[in-house]
C-alpha cells in the first residue's frame, strides 16, 4: 500500500577525478539500462520463490529469468518486502546474514540486495555502510517502508503469560519504550521473521516475537498487539545494491547521488570545503554525515574499487545530493572536492523515489 507520497522527516532531509565518474556518467546517459519503477503500484504481490540460501549458498540458475534479488533474513522480513516492492516479478533469495546477500551479488549468484540504510528513530545504519564500503556493488535504488511491528505469540498464549521477546535488534531498539513498559526480557535475534521460525521451531510458550502483519499470517501467528514501535511515524530507508551500476528511474522521480569521502586529515575543513562546493553551485544535499570512529572501533575500511585492494581511513563523509553523474555542475563540485587530498568513491546515482510504502 502507499502511504505518502512526501519525503521522510526531517531526520533524513537533515542528512584528481576519479577514473570511473566517468563510466557512471555514460550510463547515466544510456536509457536502455533504464528499468520503469512503475511496476510497484501494478503488483503488489505477497508471493516468492524461496531459494536454499540461509546457509549462505544461493542458486545460480532460474528456469524463469527472472530477476534475482537477495536479503538477510527469512519469507516475511521487512527486507523481503522491499524486494517484492522494487522489482515486483523478481525471485527473493533468503541469505543468514547481509554479508552473504551482498557477496551473491558480487558473485553473480543474484542480480540485486537489499540494504536496510536508515531509519527515521535509529538515523544510519553504520555497520551495513560498513559493508557497502568493502564490497564492489552500487546503489541501484532507494525505497522507504513504513515499518509497523506487531507482538506475535504461538496460538493459545496470551500475553500476560509471556517473559521475554525476541527480534532483531533494530527492531527491539525501536519498540525499547513499548517493552520497557510490558516488563518483557528482550533477546536479539538475526532478523524479524527469522524471531518467528525460531519462536515455532522451540515451541516457546513464555516467548514472543517482534515482527510485521505478513510474517504473522505466514507461519500462523496470533497477533498480540500492534504498533509496538515507539515513534508513530517510523519510516526505513533500504537500498538495493547491484553489480552493475544501473540508473532504474521514471522522469518524475528525481535522480540521486551517494558518495563517500574519506581522508586522514582535519574533519571540519574538508566538511566545509564539501559543503561549498555544493552550496556554490545550488546543489541540494540530502544527507551530510561524519563517521569519525573510536580508537577502540578501528578505522574504516573501504574497497578501492578501481584498484582492487582495501584502504582505511580514521574518518570518512556520507553524502547523497540530488543530481546525477551527467550533470556538469555535479561533475565541477566533485572535481574541486578533489583538490584536497581525500579519497572519493561514488556509492550510486539512482532515481530518488519519494513515497513511502507499507504492508497494510
Amino acid at each position: 500500500m502507499l502511504l505518502s507520497s512526501s519525503s521522510l522527516p526531517s531526520k533524513q532531509d537533515s542528512w584528481p577525478v576519479l577514473p570511473h565518474l566517468n563510466r557512471l556518467t555514460s550510463i547515466a546517459r544510456r536509457n536502455k539500462l533504464q528499468v520503469s519503477l512503475a511496476q510497484i503500484k501494478k503488483q503488489q504481490t505477497q508471493h516468492v520463490l524461496i531459494l536454499n540460501s540461509l546457509s549462505g549458498e544461493v542458486s545460480t540458475t532460474t528456469s524463469t529469468g527472472k530477476l534475482r534479488v537477495a536479503y538477510q533474513g527469512v519469507p516475511g522480513a521487512y527486507s523481503e518486502f522491499a524486494a517484492k516492492t522494487a522489482w515486483p516479478d523478481c525471485i527473493t533469495v533468503p541469505c543468514r546474514v547481509l554479508t552473504d546477500a551482498i557477496t551473491a551479488v558480487e558473485t553473480g549468484r543474484a542480480d540485486g540486495a537489499v540494504l536496510p540504510a536508515e531509519s527515521t528513530k535509529e538515523g544510519t545504519a553504520l555497520q551495513n555502510y560498513g559493508l557497502l564500503l568493502r564490497h564492489d556493488v552500487s546503489i541501484v535504488q532507494e525505497l522507504n517502508l513504513f515499518v509497523h511491528y506487531c507482538l506475535l505469540a504461538i496460538p493459545g498464549v496470551k500475553k500476560g503469560e509471556l517473559k521475554r521477546v525476541i527480534s532483531h535488534p533494530m527492531a527491539l531498539a525501536q519498540c525499547n519504550r513499548t517493552l520497557a513498559r510490558l516488563g518483557l526480557d528482550c533477546e536479539s535475534v538475526e532478523d524479524t521473521a527469522g524471531a518467528v521460525k525460531l519462536l515455532l521451531s522451540h515451541k516457546m510458550l513464555d516467548t514472543a516475537a517482534i515482527a510485521s502483519s505478513r510474517a504473522a499470517s505466514l507461519y500462523g501467528l496470533n497477533i498480540l498487539a500492534h504498533g509496538l514501535q515507539d515513534e508513530s511515524w517510523n519510516v526505513t530507508r533500504f537500498l538495493i545494491l547491484s553489480r552493475v551500476p544501473r540508473i532504474m528511474w521514471e522522469n518524475r522521480f528525481r535522480i540521486k547521488t551517494s558518495m563517500v569521502v574519506a581522508h586522514h586529515n582535519e574533519t571540519l575543513t574538508l566538511l566545509l570545503k564539501v559543503l561549498s562546493a555544493f552550496s556554490s553551485r545550488n546543489i541540494n544535499l540530502t544527507k551530510l554525515e561524519v563517521n569519525n570512529p573510536s580508537k577502540d572501533d578501528g578505522l574504516v575500511m573501504m574497497l578501492d574499487v578501481q584498484g582492487g585492494f582495501y584502504k582505511e581511513f580514521p574518518c570518512v563523509l556520507y553524502v547523497d545530493f540530488e543530481g546525477s553523474m551527467a550533470d556538469q555542475k555535479v561533475k565541477d563540485a566533485i572535481a574541486e572536492i578533489s583538490k584536497s587530498p581525500v579519497f572519493i568513491r561514488i556509492l550510486g546515482c539512482y532515481a530518488a523515489d519519494p513515497n513511502i510504502y507499507g504492508l497494510q
